[in-house]
């Protein structure tokens, strides 16, 4: 799958041949939204903002979904977050996740969102059965999907759409022949789009536009809650940094990791991989050197980190003018409903 990925981004004229496969599941995906979304059921009263996106791919919905909650926590809001639970081996559904909830069973996304946002999470492949759940067990007054953008049954009130800003739309085409869930025109019709990065190219779009970043600010020792600024030497001079990752965009990431004054090594695991210990006994990771994760890889690494696993505490940052837009929409949909 990452060779696949690769080749989406980087200009593979043979995928071309797929074009008609990718125009029919185009047009398959067109005809989905528009017969779903005419029986879609609104579950409750409380506003519901979609965060999603429509590529394939790590764009960092998850950090501007958590970002939000925030800051929405800190004007008054009471907000709860649903979520598919993508890779979590759960049996019954919807099931209410925690900070201290096991990734295995529940995903490792919710568990880092109820972790940063001491929000109310609950998962399920079937987001009303999720929506319903939260509504029954959680006094919240806004509800936030967590990539649920092409669930259509899901009665949405504002849809917000993140958009990776190295990798834009790669080949601009639809699956398989490229990354795209659905063709770029679709975020003609969203509410309001966020770039994570500086665009490569820039967006023509009907809507309002908002660039954020992604800035580090600590690390975190895994195993023994140890703090240290990001900024600077953070371990010793002749150290080699093992930075690991098992999500969608690692380039982010390693970039990210590159303002370190520090040798690196690349370790990529494909995304959502369930980590072991196993993982870091193998010969591949050195256990004598610091190895760094994300927070969304760490949450499955807690049982076994020793001394050498570290955190990158990192937060999405966005201009003040991006959560004003989203208040302001907000005021509206409340005298709709």
């Amino acid at each position: 799958m990452k060779w696949l990925q690769g080749a989406w981004h980087d200009g593979t004229r043979w995928l071309y041949a797929l074009w008609p496969v990718s125009m029919l599941f185009r047009g398959l995906a067109t005809l989905r939204r528009r017969w779903l979304q005419g029986s879609a059921r609104r579950l409750g009263r409380q506003p519901l903002i979609v965060v999603g996106n429509i590529s394939v791919g790590g764009a960092g919905k998850t950090s501007l979904l958590m970002a939000l909650a925030q800051e929405l926590q800190g004007h008054g809001f009471s907000p709860g977050v649903i979520s598919r639970g993508h890779g979590g081996r759960n049996a019954v559904f919807p099931l209410s996740v925690t900070a201290d909830s096991d990734p295995a069973i529940c995903g490792d996304e919710p568990v880092l969102i109820a972790a940063n946002t001491r929000c109310p999470v609950v998962i399920d492949p079937d987001r009303c059965r999720a929506l319903q759940k939260l509504l029954a067990d959680h006094a919240v007054d806004l509800v936030l999907a967590d990539d649920g953008l092409q669930h259509y049954r899901l009665h949405r009130d504002l849809e917000i759409a993140m958009v990776d800003g190295s990798r834009m739309f790669g080949n601009g085409l639809c699956l398989p022949a490229g990354p795209l869930r659905e063709p770029p025109q679709r975020l003609r019709e969203v509410d309001l789009v966020v770039v994570n990065g500086a665009p490569v190219a820039p967006l023509d779009l009907p809507v309002p536009v908002f660039q954020a970043e992604m800035q580090a600010l600590a690390l975190v020792n895994l195993h023994n809650g140890e703090e240290r600024q990001f900024h600077g030497r953070p371990f010793a001079a002749d150290s080699t940094v093992q930075v690991v990752s098992a999500i969608g965009n690692p380039d982010r990431f390693f970039a990210l990791m590159q303002k370190l004054p520090h040798r690196l090594a690349r370790i990529d695991f494909p995304d959502h991989h369930p980590f072991s210990a196993k993982d870091f006994a193998s010969g591949r990771i050195d256990p004598q050197q610091p190895i760094v994760m994300t927070e969304k890889d760490a949450v499955k690494c807690r049982k076994f980190a020793t001394a050498n696993f570290w955190v990158l505490r990192a937060t999405m940052t966005f201009p003040p003018a991006l959560l004003e837009a989203l208040l302001g929409k907000l005021g509206q949909v409340s005298t709709r409903t």
